[in-house]
């Protein structure tokens, strides 16, 4: 198994409700192939660069997993058939760090919030 971590943007019109379901929804997926979430974070309803289906903002959220072929062809398959989901990206990485990513901590200094990260403490 390798490690991988995906962005999704979902649209501007979810609320945190509906995020959490899509969310959730990809986890069992994960978790009914044996691959593990080892990191994921809410990045915040942010402005995109260019407009999408109508959508001028999105919800980023950021998941890193460790992963199998099949699990991978699952996951994008059903993020393609997704209609919450607008863009996404994978990227194959060495490792998931379990500090904060840059973007959160960017973000959570600027408000002079506390940073909500959650980690899976059984994986590895």
């Amino acid at each position: 198994m390798a490690f991988y971590e995906y962005i999704l943007i979902m649209r501007q019109d979810l609320s945190s409700t509906d995020i959490d379901k899509v969310i959730v929804d990809f986890i069992k997926i994960i978790e009914d192939f044996k691959g593990k979430v080892i990191k994921k974070e809410y990045w915040d309803l942010r402005s995109l660069a260019y407009e999408i289906n109508n959508n001028k903002k999105g919800h980023y959220y950021f998941i890193g997993i460790e992963a199998n072929n099949d699990l991978l062809a699952e996951l994008n398959r059903k993020i393609k058939l997704s209609e919450s989901v607008i863009r996404s990206a994978v990227i194959k990485a060495k490792e998931i760090s379990k500090e904060p990513s840059p973007i959160l901590k960017e973000k959570e200094e600027d408000k002079g919030k506390t940073i909500d990260v959650t980690l899976n403490n059984n994986a590895a």
